[in-house]
C-alpha cells in the first residue's frame, strides 16, 4: 500500500491515493487539482523513506472535492462565585480532498473505471409444478400458525390476585396505631 504523511495547514494527515482526506480550508475553487508539496514521509510496501525534514521531489496530487464545516464546538467559561459565565460556539472550515496521485512531476489523469452493470435475468416460463410446490409450503404453514394463536375465547381467564395482607395492616410494613380505648369515669 503506498501512502504519504503530508503537512497542511500545520496539521499531519495520511494519505492514501483513492482515499480522502479532510483538511483545514484551502482557498481553492471545487474540483481543482492542489499540489501538496510538504511531504514527511513516503511508505510504499516495505520501503520507507523519511524525509529530513521533507521528502524531495515527491508531490501529492489531489483534486478539491467539496468546502464544507465541521461540527459546533461550544466553549463554556465559568468562574464560580464572580459572575462570569461566557459561552461561545465555533464550526471550523474543512476542504474535503480525494488523493488522485503520490508522487510525479505531473498529474497523470487516469481512465476512470467503468462498473460492470448488473445484467438483467429473464424470468423463466413459470411451471405449473413450480405454483403447485408454492402453494403446497403455504398451507402447511398455515395450520402451524393458527394453532400457535388461539382465539381469546379458548384461552384460559386469568385469577384474580390474592390479598395477602389483611386490611387493618398500614402500608410499608408499618405498624397500625393503637385502638383508642374510652376513658374511665371517675
Amino acid at each position: 500500500m503506498k501512502y504519504a504523511i503530508v503537512e497542511s495547514g500545520g496539521k499531519q494527515y495520511k494519505a492514501v491515493e483513492g482515499a480522502t482526506i479532510e483538511v483545514d480550508r484551502l482557498p481553492v475553487e471545487t474540483g481543482a487539482n492542489v499540489k501538496l508539496e510538504q511531504v514527511l514521509l513516503l511508505a510504499d510496501g516495505d520501503a520507507i523513506t523519511v524525509g529530513k525534514p521533507l521528502v524531495k521531489d515527491t508531490p501529492v496530487w489531489a483534486t478539491v472535492l467539496e468546502h464544507f464545516r465541521g461540527e459546533k464546538v461550544t466553549i463554556f467559561n465559568y468562574r464560580p462565585k464572580k459572575r462570569i459565565r461566557v459561552k461561545i460556539g465555533h464550526r471550523q472550515n474543512y476542504t474535503r480532498l480525494l488523493v488522485e496521485q503520490i508522487g510525479g512531476e505531473t498529474l497523470v489523469k487516469k481512465a476512470p473505471v467503468k462498473k460492470a452493470e448488473p445484467v438483467e435475468e429473464k424470468a423463466d416460463v413459470v411451471t405449473e409444478a413450480a405454483v403447485e410446490a408454492e402453494a403446497e409450503v403455504k398451507e402447511t404453514r398455515k395450520p402451524a400458525r393458527k394453532a400457535a394463536e388461539k382465539p381469546a375465547s379458548e384461552k384460559a381467564p386469568k385469577a384474580a390476585p390474592k390479598k395477602t395482607a389483611p386490611a387493618t395492616s398500614s402500608p410499608k410494613g408499618k405498624k397500625a396505631p393503637a385502638a383508642k380505648k374510652p376513658a374511665a369515669k371517675k
